[in-house]
């Protein structure tokens, strides 16, 4: 994914990714804790400035509840200053004595000293509470059950030093225990409920941006082009399928481009305004201009993406397809049909030929009249043409898959190219048309001699066809190459093909002619690439006698020998120099 799609999601801004948990839940606890230590804080203030207000007007003279409080203050700054965010632990120990002892301590001495005039026991819940969300719920009823005992205490000492009856402030103990009781486990309820679902929303985000990173791979990597506009015509987001569709990536790149900023992309805008104007898909065939001279057809279907929240604004999808990728892919697919078709025609049709050419051959034998004789003679060249045509399609539903290993056969190419060719214009009559340019040194290649032999007799048979009947007219030649590869090539001085016969050379079945499976090329190829070589087409000029002439050649890459111990193995080495023969 590229910085610009990197930037702005597909699926709108980028959230920020969610760290481990463990990770996560301790930043929540030091928020906690700081929260509390901040709220320590203020009470410990705000005591300070009401014990000080309340002695200074007269209301109260006691020096002792003014040290309380400033000793409180003091605690709880210190506290939120020099301690570190932890745990309280399962039971009663030092960390719950400096924090939620001190509290307990400090309100209790406020409302003993304080008597009956201001009731502090309010107050308590803030010790409770930090235990029941920063403790376990034991240590937070065990706080709870303190923070009673005190209360009731406190009310005997009152009873016992006033003498009066303290039925009602008992009354009020107790309820104000209970009441601490249910805070605390309600408190520790909640905290754990929350934590809790926190958790699981920290992992359904994770799960969710996993998801959305995935939809964005899957939509960066898809062959067809995806486009989202806006209704201002704005593109907010666009693959590179999409990109290179449209032409002239460097200035489409960016975050956000204009469909309206060139003309060429109207058609694209037209369907995205009506997609958006209407709320219909569409699907239809357009043409983008990207220059003067570069026009590409395109598959365009549109749907309309529905807005998302309040205020949101609907966004159109555009898919684009290649025209030609489109034609490409289907033709292959009618093409494989049809040579799983051609496959079993062909084995149905080898046995009864093979009948019929055994017949025509002994009703030859009893035949004395030339009329008749040259009917058998067309029977068995029809008969031949049919065969050769059946093991075309055979050969080509047997060729090995690309996956399959290789043999791992070196040959000496020069000796056997010489040898095949010899051979192949022996049996057809072309010694006069076809000279063989093979290089000085000996040349050795990794390759399948009999699937060597296949190929050049596949491009000697179709050179054959189109070359003029005059000498030098058909050359095969041989070459190394810079890299250690070796180049075989095969010209002959035909006239030049049309592009449309061009573009499909290497396709199953296709043929510019009627009397030629379509087969030869095809099994050259896929022989080629199960070698790790290459075989490709080219119009280049050749030195015909005496003069240089244009023809059509195929060059064949050929991977070289991995050394010259296991070229030792193959044929061995001839010191002939080669020079130029002519058959």
């Amino acid at each position: 994914m590229d910085d610009g799609v990197a930037q702005h999601s597909w699926f709108g801004p980028p959230e920020v990714a969610v760290t481990l948990e463990s990770a996560e839940e301790t930043r929540e606890f030091v928020r906690q804790w700081q929260g509390f230590m901040t709220a320590r804080v203020t009470l410990g203030v705000v005591m300070v400035a009401l014990q000080g207000t309340l002695f200074v007007s007269g209301f109260s003279h006691s020096h002792l509840l003014v040290l309380v409080s400033i000793a409180y203050c003091a605690s709880t700054v210190a506290s939120r200053v020099l301690d570190k965010p932890h745990a309280l632990g399962t039971s009663f120990n030092w960390s719950w004595v400096t924090l939620v002892g001190v509290d307990v301590v400090a309100f209790s001495a406020l409302q003993i000293i304080q008597g009956t005039n201001i009731n502090y026991t309010p107050l308590f819940a803030l010790p409770i509470l930090f235990s029941a969300v920063l403790g376990p719920l034991r240590l937070a009823l065990g706080t709870a059950a303190g923070v009673t005992v005190m209360l009731l205490t406190s009310t005997l000492w009152t009873a016992l030093s006033g003498g009066t009856d303290a039925t009602a402030y008992y009354v009020q103990s107790a309820l104000s225990g209970v009441g601490y009781f249910v805070i605390a486990l309600l408190a520790h309820q909640l905290s754990r409920r929350l934590a809790s679902a926190g958790q699981r929303a920290r992992l359904n985000q994770a799960a969710a941006n996993i998801q959305r990173h995935v939809n964005e791979l899957v939509i960066e990597s898809l062959p067809d082009g995806v486009l989202i506009i806006d209704r201002n015509g704005r593109v907010l987001a666009a693959n590179p399928a999409a990109r290179q569709l449209l032409g002239n990536e460097r200035q489409v790149q960016g975050i956000l481009f204009d469909l309206k900023s060139r003309p060429g992309w109207a058609p694209l805008w037209h369907l995205a305004r009506i997609c958006i104007g209407v709320g219909e898909s569409a699907e239809e065939d357009v043409s983008l201009s990207n220059g003067p001279h570069s026009i590409q057809k395109v598959r365009v279907r549109t749907r309309l993406a529905a807005p998302q929240g309040v205020g949101a604004e609907s966004l159109c999808v555009l898919f684009l397809q290649d025209l030609r990728a489109l034609e490409a892919r289907l033709r292959t697919e009618k093409l494989a049909s049809m040579g799983r078709m051609s496959t079993a025609v062909a084995h149905e049709i080898r046995n009864p030929l093979a009948a019929i050419s055994q017949a025509n051959a002994l009703l030859e034998e009893d035949l004395a009249d030339p009329k008749l004789q040259k009917l058998t003679a067309m029977i068995g060249q029809n008969a031949r043409r049919l065969g050769k045509i059946v093991d075309d399609i055979l050969q080509a539903a047997h060729v090995a898959p690309h996956g399959e290993p290789l043999s791992g056969q070196t040959i000496a190419l020069n000796e056997n190219t010489h040898r095949i060719c010899h051979e192949w214009a022996q049996q057809n009559g072309e010694t006069y048309r076809l000279v063989t340019l093979l290089s000085g040194p000996a040349l050795w290649v990794q390759f399948e001699l009999e699937h060597l032999r296949r190929v050049l007799v596949n491009l000697l048979d179709n050179a054959r066809r189109y070359a003029k009947k005059q000498t030098e007219a058909i050359q095969v030649k041989t070459r190394p190459l810079s890299d250690r590869r070796v180049e075989l090539s095969v010209w002959s001085d035909g006239a030049p093909m049309e592009q449309s016969v061009e573009r499909h050379l290497f396709e199953p079945f296709f043929s510019s002619e009627s009397r030629s499976s379509g087969l030869g090329l095809y099994i050259c190829r896929e022989l080629c690439e199960r070698h790790g070589a290459t075989i490709t087409y080219q119009r280049t000029p050749r030195m015909v006698q005496g003069q240089a002439t244009e023809g059509n050649e195929f060059v064949m890459t050929l991977l070289p020998a991995p050394s010259a111990d296991a070229a030792a193995q193959g044929n061995p080495v001839t010191n002939t120099p080669w020079q130029k023969t002519l058959y």
